[in-house]
């Protein structure tokens, strides 16, 4: 795959990523976090404010790979 179309796929895939995982992380915390105290909505959005690292790391590793020489 060509190194151009590689990263472009790849700010794609993270771009994606990062929208489908605030919404589903903000969308968790209302639907069972309403009561909870303050602290505990730190603490959540604290944790999952660094957790989508983990794949984009793996995606941005994908991306940064040279190519395989044939």
């Amino acid at each position: 795959m060509p190194v151009r179309l590689k990263k472009l796929l790849g700010v794609v895939i993270l771009l994606a990523l990062v929208i489908v995982y605030a919404v589903f992380a903000t969308a968790y915390a209302s639907l069972y976090l309403g009561d909870a105290p303050g602290y505990v909505h730190l603490l959540y959005f604290l944790v999952t404010g660094l957790l989508w690292i983990v794949p984009a790391m793996f995606v941005i590793r994908w991306m940064e790979r040279e190519p395989r020489r044939r």
